[in-house]
């Protein structure tokens, strides 16, 4: 009988030098110390988005460790003709991330599901004038079109070019928003469609196809789909186009005339533009010590293409203030208030008003 060999191992030997061997201060620590949070403490948004997006400039001594077969690697800054100092120092003031989002629009989604549902066991839409359903059936449809492109092919296009993690959260987010308020404005004309009331569901295609007075809108949502800088993108969808086209049309006319036509449930659906991250973005960008300059001379030559672009579009949409029944502003009193509001958002940006604005 032969005995069985004995296999032998080798010890092993702790050097110190595996991760997590070195003993420091925080070491039992779970908050993150090795950025500067823009409060006292750092927030749960702040720990999971800053520094997550590597930079040679940041972490890689070596460079990028990866890239692209016909370009450079890794998040390359001259994706965009901007320039910043310290794109890291960006953090969005709405602080969506992974779990705040789906939390965040899952409060929104049942509460447009409650109102829509309220309404059709109220046979709310049974008060309605022909008129309005008509308003509603071709202008809130064509509106959806124009939300769903800059979805995905604006927002969703673009969220991965920032050469930070948070900017491209941010704008990972904004698409989300758009693609679910485009998804609220289908199911509502699904709802209307389907209830007892004269409303055709699928007039919005034509209307958005072929309608005089949306065609400068389409024109100008496609242009904007064919843009190569993300930063001008960016600028020009939520700075220009939100400001003179999106929010004339959805806050000084859709808002401010429904409840006048005994409707309550547009105004809970309808929503407004992403601002807030993109006012922080492109102030930093203004007030940049060593870009500053350079960056508002940049802006003012991508307003010199956008607004007559968008100020077109929404003088093209000057008909449809006529077709309510019940008219409480005139396109001309709507457009003023949203052309205070651009103003007012060029100011705070340190960005001087195009002449076309008063024209």
């Amino acid at each position: 009988m032969t005995e069985t060999k004995q296999r032998s191992f080798p010890t092993i030997e702790f050097t110190d030098s595996e991760a997590g061997a070195l003993e420091f201060p925080s070491s039992t620590s779970r908050a993150y110390n090795y950025y500067k949070p823009a409060k006292l403490r750092a927030t749960m948004y702040e720990d999971v988005t800053v520094d997550v997006q590597p930079d040679p400039e940041r972490h890689l001594s070596q460079g990028w460790i990866y890239g692209f077969g016909d370009g450079p690697g890794g998040y390359p800054k001259e994706w965009t003709a901007a320039k910043s100092s310290n794109w890291h120092a960006f953090l969005d003031p709405n602080e969506e991330w992974n779990q705040t989002i789906y939390r965040n629009n899952s409060a929104i989604v049942r509460q447009v599901d409650l109102g829509l549902q309220n309404a059709k066991r109220a046979r709310a839409y049974d008060a309605w004038n022909p008129a309005w359903l008509t308003f509603i059936e071709r202008n809130l449809g064509a509106w959806m079109h124009a939300e769903n492109g800059l979805a995905l092919h604006v927002f969703t296009s673009i969220q991965r070019s920032g050469p930070t993690n948070m900017i491209n959260t941010a704008v990972a987010v904004n698409a989300a928003h758009k693609m679910r308020f485009a998804q609220d404005l289908a199911l509502f004309n699904l709802d209307l469609s389907e209830a007892d009331v004269p409303f055709d569901g699928a007039a919005h295609q034509e209307v958005w196809k072929s309608a005089p007075e949306w065609q400068p809108t389409r024109e100008a949502v496609e242009r904007l789909t064919a843009v190569g800088d993300w930063c001008e993108l960016l600028f020009a969808t939520n700075i220009v186009f939100e400001q003179l086209v999106g929010s004339l049309f959805r806050t000084e006319l859709v808002m401010q005339i429904a409840a006048r036509n005994g409707d309550y449930i547009t105004p809970t659906i309808v929503g407004t533009g992403d601002l807030g991250y993109t006012r922080n973005l492109f102030r930093l960008l203004t007030r940049d010590a060593e870009y500053g300059e350079a960056n508002k001379a940049l802006f003012g030559e991508w307003m010199a293409t956008w607004v007559p672009r968008c100020l077109d579009a929404a003088h093209a949409l000057q008909p449809i203030w006529s077709q309510p029944a019940e008219k409480s502003v005139t396109f001309a009193s709507s457009l003023d208030a949203a052309k205070q509001k651009f103003r007012s958002l060029l100011e705070d940006l340190g960005l001087d008003s195009p002449k076309e604005l008063d024209q």
